[in-house]
């Protein structure tokens, strides 16, 4: 569906550098610090910013080869953009009728309504979680093959950010070829809807594992400073030390099990996998 190859873009002080592939019917997920080089890859892939260097495919095709037909193939929700502040969802549904072929009206129409958005109040009156939402329901209202989320569910509460995951999870099964991909700094919103992670730091993807092995085979080891000098680490991939522990990412959390019954070995989720490899001593 996408492939990247040294896909480089410079600006001062910050350099972009990566390389992904993403196949079809797979959800990945984008992950890392604010400023690490997320919406840059994203606005990449779309054609938005032209690459220093570097080949980007979409479908088979470099973004300034595509025709009309193959960027309705792709429904996009970034944060930065949205429609004009004084439109009405009746406004959005004008302009969407206009411009996708495949733009279901109906089924637009009931999706703003099961997420209680208002038809007649003007946008700029809208809360954040309903632009948000909003926002993925366009990106989702002509049944493209390829959805682009950045960042969908920044500054929502709990229950909001479910609600936009919920919709991306529908959007999947109503047809399993679709692929997504979707940027966030939130990584519990991750770990239940990725089926791989790439994580990115300073433009360069320091991590790319199948969601399944981060959570079943990455774990925390936590020993003493003693314990820690006779650990085997060759399955170590970050390490924070502290006065009187050590706690240690593992990409094979069994080993130390087996090997070593007097560590705290403990499940990995994302965040500590974050914290760790990128707040952590390698």
């Amino acid at each position: 569906m996408i492939r990247l190859n040294n896909l480089q873009k410079e600006y001062k002080g910050f350099k972009l550098n990566v390389t992904m592939e993403i196949p079809e019917g797979r959800v990945t997920g984008i992950i890392g610090r604010n400023g690490a080089g997320k919406t840059t890859t994203i606005k990449a892939i779309l054609g938005l910013i032209e690459p220093t260097s570097g080949e980007i495919e979409v479908f088979g095709k470099k973004p300034r080869e595509f025709t009309g037909e193959d960027k309705k193939q792709i429904g996009v929700a970034l944060s930065s953009s949205g429609f004009c502040m004084i439109f009405t969802i009746k406004d959005v549904i004008d302009v969407l009728k206009g411009f996708y072929e495949d733009f279901d009206e109906e089924d637009f129409s009931k999706k703003c309504r099961e997420q209680e958005l208002p038809f007649d109040k003007q946008l700029k009156d809208f809360s954040t979680g309903m632009r948000a939402k909003l926002r993925v329901l366009v990106a989702m209202s002509h049944k493209a093959k390829l959805l682009i989320l950045d960042e969908p569910t920044a500054g929502l509460d709990v229950i909001a950010r479910n609600d936009v995951l919920n919709l991306i999870r529908s959007y999947l099964e109503e047809d399993p070829s679709r692929s997504v991909i979707i940027s966030s700094h939130i990584s519990s919103d991750l770990e239940g809807l990725c089926d791989d992670i790439y994580m990115i730091n300073d433009g360069k993807i320091i991590l790319h594992e199948d969601n399944d092995t981060l959570l079943g085979k990455y774990g925390i080891v936590k020993v003493s400073p003693e314990d820690y000098e006779k650990l085997d680490k060759k399955y170590i991939v970050g390490t924070k030390k502290e006065s009187f522990s050590v706690t240690c990412l593992v990409s094979e959390k069994q080993f130390y099990l087996e090997n070593y019954p007097k560590a705290v070995v403990e499940n990995a989720h994302i965040d500590d996998i974050i914290v760790l490899i990128l707040g952590g001593e390698k």
